[in-house]
């Protein structure tokens, strides 16, 4: 039977750039031994007792050098399978504003970033979760829904 897993943290980061938002893609490593050269959002996994807010404001600030304006749960939780492990992976979505002047500095795990236009992210986005991540992000949060004061963390 496969297990159930929860050990992968994802984010979504944004900036209101131009009038409109801008999302934060990584493109990995041609290096990386998984996914090499694919583009992708903030994504990391949790140390053993980390909580999975702890580890998102973690992974978002060693990959992207970047500090966080706001901080969100986004009301959705990716999964995955992978077949080496026999294990299906649950990741919790986080979603990070940072302000327009802010600057990308990568870590080693990724060779480049781009700042995308929302139509852009879902041609980018390989995996159907993230972009539905970046949907609800974009609808809810960006969007100014009520759900997103509810949904808002203290950084």
């Amino acid at each position: 039977m496969a297990a159930i897993v929860s050990r992968v943290v994802e984010a979504c980061v944004f900036k209101i750039a131009h009038g409109g938002p801008e999302y934060l893609l990584l493109k990995r490593s041609e290096n990386d031994n998984i996914y090499p050269g694919m583009w992708q959002l903030v994504t990391g996994s949790m140390k053993d007792g980390e909580r999975a807010v702890d580890a998102a404001m973690r992974e978002f600030r060693e990959e992207t050098g970047m500090v966080a304006k706001r901080f969100w749960v986004v009301p959705f939780v990716n999964s995955f399978y992978v077949p080496v492990n026999d294990a299906i992976h649950l990741s919790p979505v986080f979603a990070v504003e940072v302000q327009e002047e802010a600057r990308v500095v990568l870590s080693p795990e990724h060779q480049e970033f781009g700042w995308c236009s929302f139509e852009d992210v879902k041609q980018k986005l390989v995996w159907p979760g993230q972009r539905y991540a970046v949907e609800l992000v974009h609808e809810y949060i960006v969007g100014g829904q009520e759900a997103s004061r509810f949904l808002s963390l203290h950084v």
